[in-house]
């Protein structure tokens, strides 16, 4: 009986927290406001890295969720790098979509990491021959999207985003370049994308008043 209760009143606090967000407990401001680069529209950011089992937890609410976004809200992703041994997950990230094979090969590099474990996501070169191989693509013209003009400027862009947003782990979802949150602080993946909602319709009636 004591342990029924018990789940119980778990079950209760992460509703609560689902619906009722406290303000630096389930989410908290950005230490910077960080640009919409989305005009007119609510945007969302998710910073994350492929070698984080949170990241891919949170992979199928999030998907869930942005494929059916309001017109007014526009979602991204952008690979976190506070640090170097990040930095080839988020090459990966900028070659594929330069590539054009980011939405088909997104989920593929996830489950390469965390459920066939035959990538290490430190590894640069194992990653560009994992590209070259699975979307049957040139290993030079792979390796020529890693090492692209606009590759450190997109890494250095990335950087300064997690660090102005004051995140201090992945997946974090920022809302609008005001707010944060994430699974650890909501409760969970499900809970971090209500929060996420309920701070998107705040900033919408807040938008409507102006």
């Amino acid at each position: 009986m004591k342990k029924f209760v018990f789940l119980y009143l778990i079950l209760i606090s992460n509703l609560v927290n689902a619906v009722d967000p406290q303000l630096n407990l389930n989410f908290k401001p950005t230490k910077e406001k960080i640009e919409n680069e989305s005009p007119g529209k609510i945007e969302v950011i998710e910073m994350f890295w492929y070698g984080c089992v949170h990241c891919f937890q949170i992979e199928p609410a999030i998907n869930k969720w942005k494929a059916n976004l309001p017109k007014d809200v526009e979602f991204k992703r952008v690979p976190a790098v506070p640090r170097k041994d990040w930095i080839p997950m988020a090459r990966t990230y900028y070659a594929m979509e330069s590539l054009g094979i980011l939405e088909d090969f997104h989920g593929k590099l996830f489950n390469a990491i965390h459920n066939d474990k035959t990538l290490n996501p430190d590894d640069e070169l194992a990653a560009i021959q994992w590209i070259s191989t699975n979307a049957k693509l040139d290993t030079d013209k792979v390796q020529g999207a890693f090492k692209s003009f606009s590759m450190e400027a997109k890494l250095k862009k990335a950087n300064q985003m997690f660090r102005s947003a004051g995140a201090t782990g992945v997946p974090t979802l920022i809302i609008n370049g005001s707010y944060l949150t994430s699974s650890t602080m909501a409760g969970g993946p499900e809970n971090a994308i209500k929060i996420t909602e309920i701070i998107i319709e705040n900033i919408r009636k807040d938008l409507k008043k102006k």
